[in-house]
């Protein structure tokens, strides 16, 4: 997504007010053409699927702004607007979450079935030849009612009165940010350099509080809220740095990682709940238990990824 120019930032120039502001409605007028071209999607699913990611970037963009810089700002404007962009972001997430799950979920399965290093299950001539075909059938099953759920209250907000009110607030904000008077006027170092900071050291002590991934057993999903906590205020820190006109690409980078570690954990969660299905057969349990700790490994990587990358990037910029 294309980010605003922060030449006044740069050179030190401007105010508070100025900046935010700048870095606010580039994200109101992002979310805006990111509708635009939803409702032009029609029936065309990745047009579609592309838009929505769109509108969620943009409405995570301005709702993490308004948390970190709501002193800036007219508070109940900023905690109403907020509130519903969460929301919407929320609703929006949900059907390609369960359409991307499905995908790794099914390629990992089809990856695994030809890999001469997973054992049999005791008895079978093969290794996972006989119930793979069924646990994929399974999970898509499954997955595939939820992602059709998703899709009609995705379907349903966009058609409803609160969605339409959110809608109006963001073209408003194009052209108007709804700012304190005081805080607005002041320096961007003595304003928003400082709230920014109070975003990187939130998320530092999320990470110190963390256990070093060589110390997690590889298949204890009970720290994986954590590791989501840090990947929120993660982004909540990178979009802080964005409007500060701050490079943000090893911050990115690092969000990847935990991007890639909350999707192996939701499939691994997958697997494990298809695996409690009643009555299935041996083998095809014995094939999501297989994938179900192929997918707690990728969790493991991309753990150990993070914390490489969080290394260098946890000094604040000078």
């Amino acid at each position: 997504m294309a980010l605003p120019n922060h030449d006044l930032t740069a050179r030190g120039e401007g105010s508070a007010g100025d900046v935010l502001g700048t870095y606010l409605r580039t994200q109101a007028t992002a979310f805006l053409r990111g509708l635009r071209l939803h409702e032009e999607s029609g029936a065309d699913a990745a047009e579609g699927s592309d838009a929505a990611r769109s509108l969620r970037g943009a409405a995570r963009r301005i709702s993490g702004s308004l948390t970190t810089f709501r002193v800036v700002t007219e508070s109940s404007w900023a905690d109403g607007l907020r509130t519903e962009l969460v929301w919407l972001s929320s609703t929006l997430a949900d059907e390609h979450a369960y359409a991307a799950r499905l995908t790794r979920l099914l390629d990992a399965l089809h990856r695994l079935s030809g890999s001469p290093e997973v054992p049999a299950p005791r008895g079978a001539s093969g290794a996972l030849t006989v119930g793979s075909a069924r646990a994929a059938a399974l999970l898509e099953r499954q997955l595939t009612l939820a992602r059709t759920r998703a899709h009609s209250a995705t379907l349903q907000a966009l058609g409803s009165s609160r969605f339409h009110a959110v809608a109006d607030a963001v073209a408003v904000l194009a052209s108007e940010v709804a700012l304190d008077p005081v805080a607005a006027r002041g320096r961007v170092d003595e304003v928003l350099v400082p709230l920014a900071e109070v975003a990187r050291t939130r998320l530092a002590a999320a990470v110190s509080a963390l256990p070093h991934a060589a110390e997690a057993h590889p298949y204890n999903p009970d720290h994986d809220g954590s590791w989501h906590e840090v990947r929120r205020l993660l982004r909540v820190h990178r979009y802080a740095r964005e409007a500060l006109g701050e490079d943000v690409a090893r911050l990115a980078a690092a969000g990847d990682a935990l991007d890639r570690h909350r999707d192996a954990a939701e499939a691994a969660a997958a697997s494990a709940t298809a695996a409690r299905t009643p009555r299935i057969a041996p083998a095809t349990a014995y094939a999501l238990g297989v994938l179900h700790a192929d997918q707690r490994h990728e969790v493991e990587a991309a753990r150990f990824t993070f914390q490489d990358l969080w290394q260098p990037a946890a000094a604040p910029a000078v």
